[in-house]
């Protein structure tokens, strides 16, 4: 697949860190974009930094370069982990003057998969309305809800809960969590 991964300032690095390191395995095309402030939050977030998928592609966000800024290139999926409200707001209502949010409006346009996780509460209704209006678009809202009835032992397998339902949403395997099961009869 070929994927777009784009980073936002909200605090949640853990979940864009642990969904890099599950593309890692050289099978899928990675391209990434970081909004203005997501620099700022991994640095507090992630000390030792963002490690990035060999192969990797990292486009500057002011940038209107990058392929998969047409409609012309089509790429699979785009993943914005985690979304800040405001960069869901902008997605929501069209803006596109960076590459991160022209990248999201051509998924869109293009009907091609685009997953927001948003990680924020509470939520105020001018951002209800704004999933609302990327729901009817055919964005997949994604909140970073982690589950517990796995039991997660780590913050990491905390975040795996979330960065699992996301591969799932992409179409990739994975066993980043164990699977809710039937009883036993």
């Amino acid at each position: 697949m070929r994927i777009i991964v784009a980073i936002t300032g909200a605090t949640g690095m853990l979940y864009a860190q642990r969904l890099l390191d599950a593309l890692a395995g050289g099978e899928h095309e990675v391209h990434l974009v970081l909004s203005r402030y997501a620099q700022q939050v991994i640095a507090a977030e992630l000390p030792a930094g963002l490690r990035l998928p060999p192969g990797a592609v990292t486009h500057n966000l002011k940038s209107m370069n990058a392929p998969f800024a047409s409609g012309s290139n089509a790429f699979d999926a785009m993943v914005v982990i985690p979304c800040t409200m405001g960069t869901l707001g902008r997605i929501a209502h069209g803006l596109s003057d960076d590459l991160l949010l022209r990248a999201a409006d051509v998924m869109l346009k293009e009907r091609r998969k685009l997953i927001l996780v948003p990680r924020e509460t509470p939520l105020n209704l001018v951002q209800l309305k704004n999933l609302e209006l990327l729901l009817l678009a055919g964005a997949t809202i994604l909140p970073a809800n982690p589950s517990f009835y796995s039991r997660p032992q780590t913050v990491t397998e905390v975040a795996d809960t979330v960065v699992a339902r996301v591969l799932d949403h992409l179409g990739i395997p994975n066993n980043l969590m164990p699977r809710w099961q039937a009883e036993p009869e």
